[in-house]
């Protein structure tokens, strides 16, 4: 049977949860009955996100987190742990892109996309799981990907480097927790283009990203919190591996 009731009351971390698809799964969770902490740099929107949630008769608590910074990282489930006794669902959404082509970019351009899009989803997902074998939980842990994970798209050779490690790191943890007979399930979403911050920054420019967006009708956030309430509303014997969606008028 799918349904979300099994969640109701259990504690969700969604990283990246100030703008955009995070802000779109922290808020569809919340509705559906979970304890949402929401991390995240930008402490002022994550404020006004908690006082929203709060405000609609929802459980959140905002915990401001760099996730560039592993000791931000521990500190966050530190809290999470003390608070509410430790993370069942973990969101990896925190993430970005920069256009930095191989052969010209500097590389503070590529750490900061392999420190936030990839070390700070493993950091994050071992501690989820700590937490989760603490007390026995069949947890989920979902990845939110990209397409760029599946083919490279011109002059983002670093940025799809860090999602197709994202596929690899899933089916790593997938076996993993196999060979751990462990009840916990492990799903990665790869969206195509989502109107959200992310043209803005890989661009670093507002009119490139009306332009990029003005192209086709791109997803919307919330279309992806649909897809993360899919797959945790699958029965505990589906393991959904990997979605990809994608605008109907996007070519590829």
């Amino acid at each position: 049977m799918r349904t979300m009731e099994h969640w109701r009351g259990r504690v969700a971390l969604v990283t990246g949860a100030s703008s955009g698809i995070g802000r779109a799964v922290a808020t569809t969770l919340a509705a559906d009955g979970l304890r949402v902490v929401l991390a995240a740099r930008r402490a002022d929107r994550l404020a006004a996100l908690e006082q929203e949630l709060c405000g609609r008769g929802g459980e959140a608590v905002a915990i401001p987190t760099d996730l560039r910074a592993e000791a931000d990282i521990l500190a966050l489930f530190r809290r999470v742990r003390e608070s509410w006794g430790g993370v069942d669902v973990l969101v990896n959404n925190g993430g970005l892109g920069r256009r930095a082509p191989l052969m010209s970019a500097d590389t503070a351009l590529w750490r900061e996309m392999i420190d936030v899009n990839l070390l700070a989803l493993c950091i994050c997902t071992r501690e989820a799981i700590r937490d989760m074998q603490s007390r026995g939980v069949g947890g989920y842990i979902i990845h939110i990907s990209s397409m760029a994970g599946h083919r490279v798209p011109p002059g983002s050779g670093v940025y799809a480097a860090t999602k197709f490690a994202v596929r690899a790191l899933t089916e790593a943890l997938r076996q993993e927790l196999r060979a751990a007979d462990s009840p916990i399930r492990v799903t990665a979403i790869s969206p195509g283009y989502v109107e959200t911050e992310f043209a803005a920054v890989y661009d670093q420019s507002e009119e490139a990203a009306r332009k990029t967006y003005s192209r086709l009708k791109a997803l919307e956030p919330g279309d992806i919190a649909q897809a993360v309430t899919y797959v945790l509303s699958q029965p505990a014997h589906v393991q959904v591996h990997d979605i990809l969606l994608r605008p109907r008028e996007q070519a590829n």
